[in-house]
């Protein structure tokens, strides 16, 4: 008896071959090398721009909704009856003071002045009369040849005459007038609404006033707002219970803004403040004035209004405005501790001032407040602050 004696390569090929036929090859089994142990890198500190916040004095203000106003608003009225004649502007245009807008029929007026100016003439010449016939028969009478009454009645007709040239001049004043209402000019410069009344029609008659044409003057434009009574009431503590003088009120400034304006582009001043609170709304009438000469702002539309609420911050701390962020616990900033790792510090408001916004409590003046890159600058994460300057 035989003993044959294989390796453990032959007997593997030996069964694939019988499982899988003779030509069949064994699939080749590879060992992977070991691979060595990956190294564990810390991911650097990413750089965060930082401000300290800007010391400044600020006003403590006032934010409020209003509207635009118009300073004059005026239907013009035909003074005289007759046929309108002539319209010379187009709806809608600007005009001057003192442009010819409408002209009514003016034939019969000239002729009224034509005749006050005739009567007028014919008094002085009256007048002129009877001064010499006063002469006359005051040396008469001295000759006796004639009497008292002849020269009291002289003396009348000069009197008479006299009253009379007052009163031709009074109708040639009225003539005029009504010539000159005939012609229909604007008031004050300023804009055109539509015309009301078309050429040819009879105006001013049977005691109509019908209007016209309309004219809106837009520069300058009241802001007009309404302010509780509250926050009137905190203005006047503000400034110690003191009243303001008008000439003092009318140089406080105020502002107003589009609702699509970034800041508070347009500046006047205060002209008028209402003498009390109104019982119905509880709230008092604040008014400012302010040039508009691109007429941005047009009567009725809402704007911002911002004025001053009388109470000076000195050594007020300001940051970017853009620089807050709100959770349910309120408005936060984030801050670079001396440890260079992000805190989470909730503040208090104060007014916005420009881009600004005054920060009342919660933060320090030495305090790093990050302004950018904020979506990398988690709190307890530990950071490169990069120290940059406001507005920079």
């Amino acid at each position: 008896m035989m003993i044959v004696l294989v390796s453990a390569a032959e007997l593997r090929d030996h069964w694939w071959q019988g499982m899988f036929g003779a030509d069949a090859k064994p699939l080749a089994v590879s060992r992977a090398a070991p691979t060595e142990t990956a190294q564990v890198q810390t991911p650097a500190a990413p750089t965060i721009p930082v401000v300290r916040p800007k010391v400044q004095t600020v006003s403590d203000s006032l934010e409020i909704t209003g509207n635009a106003a118009a300073v004059n608003q005026v239907k013009l009225i035909a003074r005289v009856v007759g046929f309108l004649e002539q319209i010379h502007f187009e709806d809608g245009a600007l005009v001057r003071k003192g442009d010819l807008l409408f002209t009514i029929q003016q034939d019969q007026y000239k002729a009224q002045l034509q005749q006050a100016q005739a009567q007028l003439q014919l008094q002085q010449a009256a007048l002129l009369y009877a001064k010499t016939e006063v002469v006359r028969y005051t040396a008469l009478l001295k000759r006796d040849a004639a009497t008292q009454v002849d020269v009291d009645h002289w003396n009348f007709e000069r009197a008479s005459a006299e009253a009379n040239i007052l009163t031709a001049q009074a109708q040639i004043a009225l003539a005029q007038l009504n010539l000159g209402y005939t012609e229909v000019r604007a008031p004050f410069d300023g804009q055109m609404g539509k015309h009301l009344i078309d050429v040819g029609n009879v105006v001013g008659g049977n005691g109509q006033e019908a209007a016209l044409a309309d004219i809106t003057q837009l520069d300058p434009i009241y802001v007009v707002a309404n302010i509780s009574a509250q926050q009137a009431l905190q203005i006047r503590t503000n400034l110690d219970q003191r009243r303001l003088t008008l000439a003092e009120l009318q140089q406080v400034p105020i502002e107003a803004a589009l609702s699509d304006e970034t800041g508070f582009p347009h500046r006047g001043t205060i002209e008028y403040v209402a003498p009390r609170i109104d019982a119905a709304t509880g709230t008092l009438l604040v008014r400012g004035i302010m040039r508009n000469p691109d007429r941005t702002l047009i009567p009725g539309v809402f704007v911002k209004i911002r004025m001053p609420m009388g109470k000076v911050v000195q050594s007020a701390l300001l940051v970017p405005d853009r620089a807050l962020q709100e959770d349910q616990g309120g408005r936060y900033l984030l801050v670079v501790g001396q440890d260079d790792v992000i805190q989470q510090r909730y503040v208090q408001l104060g007014a916005l001032t420009g881009d600004l916004r005054v920060i009342t409590s919660g933060l320090k003046p030495d305090d790093r407040v990050v302004v950018g890159e904020i979506w990398r600058a988690t709190p307890g994460t530990k950071v490169v602050p990069q120290l940059t300057t406001i507005g920079g």
